[in-house]
């Protein structure tokens, strides 16, 4: 068994104060946490999908999201992140951007600037850039551009088709498309997102 917060080398650590937000003492090692996780992920999701008609594209909904998939575990989830992390923005621009991101998306909604997946891959990238919560990022913005695929009517992404928490080659994969549309090659994040 691995240590409990072993992560991918890729991965954000958490700070030593956000570990303490553990909830669950039932967890030890990193199986026993990715197993938890995964469970209130599932509920999270379905929470979520039953929201479909909601407003999906709102600051509370984000964090209502966050929290449904982690609140059982950690008790930070649903609130942003107020330490500096190796991937995202300063802490206190958090709300700003979001607000901004949010903005941009709904713009590109109501005037169809980019085809469906685009926008939602788009949504993606932009949330992963922001990364606003201490931990959970990549699946929170993974499930955020699914959600919005749905409501517009398109069909959820496979994103590699495996499961992106462990190391592989579809992890790397990615990370190279993340990094690829940092340089602004949005097309490589949308071909992972669709294979």
């Amino acid at each position: 068994m691995s240590d409990l917060f072993d992560e991918p080398e890729d991965a954000t650590p958490l700070a030593y104060e956000e570990r303490k937000g553990l909830i669950q003492t039932w967890i030890t090692h990193r199986a026993d946490l990715n197993e938890a996780e995964q469970a209130n992920i599932v509920s999270g999701a379905a929470w979520a999908y039953r929201r479909a008609k909601s407003d999906i594209l709102s600051e509370p909904f984000i964090r209502a999201l966050h929290k449904r998939m982690f609140g059982e575990i950690w008790s930070w989830a649903g609130t942003y992140r107020h330490t500096e992390r190796n991937i995202g923005i300063e802490p206190h621009r958090i709300a700003a951007e979001l607000a901004n991101t949010l903005d941009d998306v709904r713009y590109w909604v109501d005037h169809e600037t980019y085809p469906v997946d685009e926008i939602a891959v788009r949504l993606h990238h932009r949330l992963v850039v922001v990364h606003p919560f201490p931990n959970g990022n990549g699946r929170h913005t993974r499930l955020m551009a699914d959600l919005l695929i749905s409501k517009l009517g398109g069909t959820p992404f496979t994103w590699g088709g495996a499961s992106l928490s462990d190391i592989s080659v579809v992890r790397k994969n990615y990370i190279a498309a993340l990094i690829a549309a940092d340089g602004h090659d949005i097309g490589v994040l949308l071909q992972f997102a669709r294979s």
